[in-house]
């Protein structure tokens, strides 16, 4: 397995430069050679799963590349139980953008292109490198690809203004990591990840660096009070760019949580384990209230997004195996869920070039099929047993419970909440008088629609069903991790 993991990254860029080479004008050409690179890329991290051995916490099919980090030192990649699923998820999501966007994207297809590669690369590499500054160096690549797709592709007039709140926004809290960082590897001369393990920072120097990585990966998240990016973000980027955004997006600030605040400050995250439980409760229930009073489809996923993360913070802070294990799961469900939920609005706009709900009134009475499909996937996010979601917020809040129970029951009103405004929502939009519709012709999925929706639904059902699988590879990584707690 040498260099499969290297693959990774770099067989996106050998298909940015096939279709970098193809004219502008073979839009289907171009559109087949991107599918097609994005496949292999997922099928090349499939082999890194089947290969992975659940039973050790060391990484594994470790590749070292000399001399390309701080001091001439040596950069590492390696994958292991936390990182694995994250890289699969993020070689899954790239080819569906890709098929969910064939006849959507009709401007720019080559450059379109180009930046779901990118996007791809540089995420992937994110959660391979066991190197702070390179890690910080991809963590901030992504913003780049992500902010054109929002400022070129976006659907509205205020698309501009969204692409740049969103990169100044996320950029500005990066900026401190990169301070943090900085002073880290000048303090300890190198930044490689294994190494600044060992290091004994004192505790006024260790919190004032938690803060720093925390204001940077909240952010990103992200958490109440930083998130007011992301509602304008999702409304105004295309499909697929809301689906990288909630689907891959939103985890790296949890992964970078997990990867760096966890194990490089232990002490620091201990003690401001409070002030992160005062934040995630306040943003399960604010945004659950914020989200029943959204009239836009995007917002309600995109301000729901906001409340699962929540959900996500609260487990990795209870410091036990059951809660950050459900936080792991949480940030793999809300990766599909709400990647399929964001596909369904945009199923709805493509056709009839609106997400205002009181215009798709009875609209299931047209479109029996997509009835189906969003019902399933509102029951999923809301964490209806059976579904992905429902193993990992359950898990989070037993975690939550043992941690801290007064917390964990106001958490809890999260799910009440959640239920709410899904059934809400589903109500709103599937049933009715559909006569009094203004949207002309209805027309249910197709079937290039349905083969983006077939492999999501699985995945919710195989990890609802039988999250063992997704859970066994972690187990050990995540024992490891909390060793120090």
């Amino acid at each position: 397995m040498d260099g499969v993991l290297g693959s990774l990254v770099w067989m996106p860029w050998v298909g940015m430069a096939i279709v970098a080479a193809i004219p502008g004008t073979q839009k289907d050409r171009i559109r087949q050679v991107g599918l097609l690179v994005s496949g292999l890329v997922f099928l090349q991290s499939l082999r890194v799963w089947l290969a992975f051995d659940n039973a050790t916490a060391e990484f594994q099919m470790v590749e070292v590349y000399e001399g390309y980090t701080w001091g001439g030192g040596n950069l590492f990649i390696g994958v292991d139980g936390i990182s694995l699923f994250f890289v699969i998820l993020t070689t899954f999501l790239i080819p569906v953008c890709l098929l969910a966007s064939w006849n959507a994207i009709q401007e720019r297809v080559k450059e379109y292109t180009l930046c779901f590669l990118a996007m791809g690369s540089c995420t992937v590499a994110v959660f391979l490198v066991l190197d702070v500054l390179w890690f910080y160096v991809f963590f901030e690549s992504v913003l780049i690809p992500m902010f054109l797709v929002i400022g070129l592709w976006g659907s509205r007039a205020r698309k501009i203004r969204a692409g740049y709140q969103f990169f100044l926004y996320t950029f500005f809290g990066s900026v401190f990591m990169l301070l943090a960082l900085l002073t880290m590897a000048w303090e300890a001369g190198t930044t490689d990840w294994q190494v600044l393990q060992e290091v004994q920072w004192s505790a006024s120097q260790g919190r004032w660096l938690w803060l720093a990585f925390f204001l940077s990966f909240a952010i990103k998240i992200p958490m109440v009070p930083f998130h007011t990016w992301l509602p304008e973000a999702h409304v105004e980027a295309p499909t697929a760019g809301s689906v990288m955004l909630a689907g891959i997006m939103l985890k790296l600030g949890t992964y970078g949580m997990i990867r760096f605040l966890l194990p490089l400050f232990p002490e620091a995250s201990a003690y401001f384990t409070p002030f992160v439980f005062t934040l995630s409760v306040i943003a399960i229930v604010y945004t659950s209230l914020t989200t029943l009073r959204q009239v836009d489809l995007k917002k309600i996923i995109a301000y729901s997004s906001v409340a699962h993360m929540g959900f996500v913070t609260l487990g990795l802070f209870t410091f036990n195996a059951t809660g950050v294990e459900g936080s792991l799961l949480i940030m793999l469900s809300h990766g599909w869920v709400s990647s399929a939920l964001f596909l369904c609005v945009g199923v709805l706009y493509d056709r009839y070039h609106t997400r205002l709900v009181k215009y798709y009134q009875g609209i299931g009475q047209g479109m029996p099929l997509f009835a189906v499909i969003f019902v399933f996937f509102s029951m999923a996010n809301l964490g209806f047993p059976g579904t992905s979601s429902f193993v990992g917020e359950f898990l989070s809040l037993a975690g939550a419970f043992v941690a801290n129970p007064t917390v964990a029951v106001l958490a809890s009103l999260g799910t009440v909440l959640g239920a709410a405004y899904s059934v809400w929502l589903c109500n709103r939009v599937l049933f009715g008088t559909l006569e009094a519709s203004p949207l002309g012709a209805i027309v249910d999925l197709n079937a290039r629609e349905m083969m983006v929706f077939v492999p999501l639904i699985g995945l919710t059902l195989w990890m609802g069903v039988y999250p063992t699988a997704f859970m066994d590879p972690m187990h050990v990584s995540v024992a490891n991790l909390l060793y120090v707690f």
